[in-house]
Parts: C-alpha cells; structure tokens; sequence
C-alpha cells in the first residue's frame, strides 16, 4: 500500500521556499524601519560620510547653536566671561527672550540696511547673469583664440577675492588711481568713487559683478554644450532667425542651469561681506553698508562690542535667506522644475 509522503497544504504554506510565504527564520514579519533599512543596505557609504558629517557638525553647528542662545541674552563686552591677567570675571549676562529681535525689527537702521542689501544682491546678480550668458554664447561659438579668451574671463575666478579688491581700491582711488587719471587725460574731472554715497555703490557693485561673472560664465557654458545642436539646426531650417533660437531653444535649455546659479548667486552676494567690508567699509558714512556688514560692526567695531544685538541680526539674516530659498523653490515647482 502506498504512503503519500507529500506535504499537507498547511505545511507546504509555512515552508520556507513557498512563494510569496517564505520568511526568514528569527523574523517577526514586521518590515524593518527606513532609517534600519538605508543603515544596513548603505552602510559603508554612511561610515564614510560620518566624519564628515561629524567636523560640520562641530565647525558650523555649534556655532549656530551658540549664536542662536547669545541672541536671546544681553551678551555684550561688559558682561561676557574673561581674563584679565590672573582675574577670571565670570559671565553676568541673563536671558531676554526675544527683546533684540524686537529691537532690531523695530529700529530704522535694519530696514534701511535690508533696502539697501535687497538693491545690491539683485543688481549684482542681474548684471553677472546677463554679462554671464552673454559671453558664454559668444564663447560658445567657433572662434579664433577661443581657449585664451576663456582663460581670461574665468581668471578674476581663480584670484583670491581680497586680492581683486585691494586692486579695485587702488583704481578707484580719486587721487592716484588708474581710472581717474584716463578720466583726467579725457578733460574729464577726477570722481570720488569710493567717497561719494552714490558712486560708492556703482563701485562696489561693480567689483562684485567682476567677480562674479566668471562663475556664471563657466555655468551657461556648461548649460549651452548640453544643448543639442540639432534643435537650433532644426529652427533655422524652418525659419527662425537667431532672436527666436535664443528665446525659444537656449533660454529653456538653460532653465534648470540658470534657476541654480541664480539662487547660489543670490545668497552668496546677499552676504558678501569681504568687497563691501574690504573696498568702503560701509561708507562713506553708511551708504554700502549691508545686513552683514552691520552685525560685524556691532560684533567687532563699536564698543562696548554687542554680542547678543550682533547674533540676533545674524539669525535674522539666515531666516531671510531660508525664506528666499524656500519661496524660490516652490516657485521653480510651479515652473515645473523639481529639484
């Protein structure tokens, strides 16, 4: 008499080669968290990142941290813990919750410097984004020289900053400088770049966009090389005459290109502390002088030196550059980028 030795159908769904049924043994069948997940499939890749992360977190996190406590004290030169010789004072400052935002939001001089900041970042980005892709279209082309001509404009890029600058001031200056003496040679009387409020301003953006459109530069080049060439050969074929192909091929081309560098750009003028510090130092008087600058000066000029009053303008500062990011952002989705 024959035994039927197969499985009985219960058996068979619990074994561990059924389809779809198996499990490995010692498991629950609740499926491990996201965090355990991305730990055990990447782990390699996270050992590598941690000291990384670990140094950041040290070099910029703590001093955000320490920045955003001091910036709901009265921290000032007088009350903050020191040594003097062999006396060690120890720290007298107290908590005030937010009455330096309040003092801040409420003074005057906040609204103009961030007037006067908002000017300086949108013109210096416009202009080193329009001189930008204008020289990069041109290098784009075939052209005689094409590689030097790349290397001159990307070399105020390769320059330390305070080094252009300290040239910069040297050719504004109103009585020895290069500018004025072409001017002289002209007929024309000397100008007080740096020494007149509203020439200070042209100076100091015009430093800025020397600055800065090497980098837009290099950035539209890139985006213009991965344009394929076959859409713009495809538009002359049918007509379209070189305005068109701008605006209807490169412009979209460079859509997702142009909408990173404008936002890099704009956060990094919004801050640029080393061409308004370095070339006016705010003046004359305090016409270049922006929200950057200003904190510096409460931090590390004026005296006694307001720690807490500079610390609050530099949380303020980030919060508006956040808020810049995040609007941009959603406003780049509504455009259909996704980044």
């Amino acid at each position: 008499m024959a035994v039927d030795s197969s499985p009985s159908p219960a058996e068979a769904a619990d074994a561990p080669g059924a389809r779809g049924r198996g499990r490995p043994a010692g498991t629950t069948g609740e499926s491990p968290g996201r965090l355990r997940r991305a730990l055990s499939t990447h782990w390699y890749a996270w050992a590598m990142v941690a000291p990384v992360v670990a140094v950041i977190g040290v070099i910029i996190g703590y001093p955000l941290v320490r920045g955003l406590y001091l910036s709901t004290t009265d921290a000032n030169e007088a009350n903050v813990e020191r040594t003097i010789g062999v006396n060690h004072i120890p720290a007298t400052y107290k908590s005030v919750g937010l009455d330096n935002y309040t003092a801040v939001l409420s003074d005057g001089v906040f609204w103009d410097r961030l007037t006067w900041t908002v000017i300086w970042t949108v013109s210096c980005v416009a202009l080193s984004f329009a001189l930008g892709l204008a020289l990069a279209n041109m290098l784009n082309r075939r052209m005689a020289g094409r590689s030097f001509y790349r290397m001159a404009l990307i070399l105020p890029w390769a320059v330390p900053a305070f080094v252009s600058v300290f040239t910069w001031r040297l050719i504004f200056n109103e009585k020895n400088g290069i500018l004025n003496k072409l001017l002289a040679g002209g007929g024309i009387d000397a100008v007080p770049w740096l020494n007149d409020p509203t020439w200070a301003k042209i100076s100091v953006i015009t430093v800025n966009v020397w600055l800065g459109v090497p980098f837009m530069l290099v950035a539209m080049l890139g985006g213009l090389q991965s344009i394929p060439g076959e859409l713009y050969e495809a538009a002359e074929m049918d007509g379209a005459n070189a305005w068109q192909r701008f605006r209807h091929i490169t412009l979209p081309g460079l859509r997702s290109v142009s909408s990173t560098v404008i936002l890099i750009s704009g956060i990094w003028t919004f801050n640029m502390f080393p061409v308004i510090f370095l070339l006016t130092r705010g003046g004359p008087g305090d016409a270049t002088e922006i929200l950057v600058t200003y904190a510096y000066r409460l931090s590390f000029v004026v005296s006694p030196r307001d720690f807490a009053g500079s610390a609050a303008w530099g949380v303020i500062i980030l919060l508006l550059l956040s808020l810049f990011a995040v609007v941009y952002r959603r406003a780049l989705r509504k455009q259909g980028e996704v980044w």
